[in-house]
Order: structure tokens, then C-alpha cells, then sequence
């Protein structure tokens, strides 16, 4: 079992500026990838971007390129998103989610960490 802890969400002015970190404990040597995920209020959980735990290649989705890095730290077994210059559309619940696998399902899922733009 991995487990997955979020932190470092808040209330952000458009234009500004959020990192947020995933602690991974556990079985952290089976993570073969951890993405970000995102979901907001009346809309569906979408996918914001992923990262290769052991070769540090990403995947950023359009709406965030540009603004939002992910990255990891593997000797710390933490995650990070980088997000700049927010939008009040980037308001949701964010959740980090980690997998044993470079494709499929996640398993391992955090407990989300609210992140929420104002004009």
C-alpha cells in the first residue's frame, strides 16, 4: 500500500502563485508514477498532469501548460505541483494519485486539498 498525503492548498489572487506537495509513504518503491488530478465543483475529476518517479518525464494537459510544473523529489518520496499565474477557473479540489504501473488506473489516491482563485 502507498498512501498519499496533500498539502499546501488555499485561497490564491488570480495571477499568483501555489505549490502544492504529495508526501507518498508506504510502499514507496512500487510508485512507477504520480499525477495530479483536479475536480471542480458540478464538473468531472480531470487529469492535470503526471510524472515518471524514476525517469522525471512529464505530462502537463493543455489548460495548465505553461503555468503548472510538476515535479518530484525521490528522496524526500514527495510530489510537487507548481502553479503559476492561476485562474479562477482553476479553483477545485486537487488531488494527487499514484500507480505501480506507467499506464492504468491509479490506485493510491490522497485526500484532496481545496485550491480556490479569487478575482
Amino acid at each position: 500500500q502507498v498512501q498519499l498525503v496533500e498539502s499546501g492548498g488555499g485561497l490564491v489572487q488570480a495571477g499568483g502563485s501555489l505549490t502544492l506537495s504529495c508526501a507518498a509513504s508506504g510502499r514507496t518503491f512500487s510508485i512507477n508514477t504520480m499525477g495530479w488530478f483536479r475536480q471542480a465543483p458540478g464538473k468531472e475529476r480531470e487529469s492535470v498532469a503526471r510524472i515518471s518517479w524514476s525517469t522525471g518525464n512529464t505530462y502537463t494537459t493543455d489548460s495548465v501548460k505553461g503555468r503548472f510544473t510538476i515535479s518530484r523529489d525521490n528522496a524526500k518520496n514527495t510530489g510537487y505541483l507548481q502553479m503559476h499565474n492561476v485562474k479562477p477557473e482553476d479553483t477545485a479540489v486537487y488531488y494527487c494519485a499514484a500507480r505501480p504501473t506507467t499506464y492504468g488506473n491509479y490506485p493510491y489516491w490522497g485526500q484532496g486539498t481545496q485550491v480556490t482563485v479569487s478575482f
